[in-house]
């Protein structure tokens, strides 16, 4: 079989996932540093990459020290991202086309989002795949955000499936981590980051895109069907 377990859900991060927007926080969260006078690597963006935003905030100041000024930064980097996604949430490709095909298998699926309860609803209505998705999960939802378990753990509670029945589809490493620790089933669609020996060794696939795994989950439905 394609994957171990048979598959009755899929949850799907968002960003970096679903919506093609990490590109665009990376490069408000760069120029709103360089604006008030400080500046970060990369790597250093990369690696907030699926942590909780308020998380992701105390990082950063640790980071930058103490005479870094947050609160001038944080609006410049709110105004940044709020110009970059003012009009329109752009989709990974196959974003669209995976979440239908699962509507007609009769699979059911949620977002599991380290983004605010506004902040996912407000731009997956934009992105037009809100009414694709049984429920959404976010960080306002759970005490403790990825890599810890608990939004997947959440989120299939809420669809009322095994974890181990649940597909989980992220871009980031925290997310992998923490949808292993969730014991689910995950696939790693790689957007800024390319996945090390470890989080390999934590998924059941790496996939080039959300068309590949719309179609490893048709194969893995037919592979079930020839078996039973």
């Amino acid at each position: 079989m394609i994957f171990p377990n048979r598959i009755s859900a899929v949850v799907l991060d968002m960003d970096g996932t679903l919506h093609d927007t990490e590109v665009a926080y990376h490069t408000a969260l760069k120029a709103a540093v360089e604006a008030v006078g400080f500046s970060i690597t990369d790597a250093f963006c990369h690696s907030l990459i699926g942590i909780p935003g308020p998380e992701s905030d105390e990082i950063l100041r640790a980071h930058l020290g103490p005479g870094f000024p947050f609160a001038e930064y944080d609006r410049l980097y709110e105004q940044h991202v709020a110009l970059s996604l003012a009009r329109e949430i752009p989709l990974k490709p196959g974003a669209r086309e995976l979440l239908r095909a699962l509507a007609e298998r009769e699979l059911k699926a949620a977002v599991a989002t380290s983004a605010s309860r506004r902040a996912a609803e407000r731009h997956l209505a934009l992105s037009g795949l809100r009414g694709h998705l049984n429920t959404i999960v976010t960080r306002d939802d759970v005490t403790r955000g990825k890599p810890h378990p608990d939004l997947f753990l959440h989120a299939a509670k809420l669809l009322e499936v095994p974890p181990r029945e649940c597909l989980a589809v992220e871009d980031s490493f925290n997310g992998i981590r923490a949808a292993h620790a969730a014991g689910m089933m995950p696939v790693m669609v790689p957007d800024l980051l390319t996945p090390t020996d470890e989080i390999r060794a934590m998924c059941v696939r790496v996939a080039a895109d959300l068309h590949e795994v719309r179609a490893l989950i048709a194969d893995h439905a037919e592979e079930g069907a020839k078996g039973s």
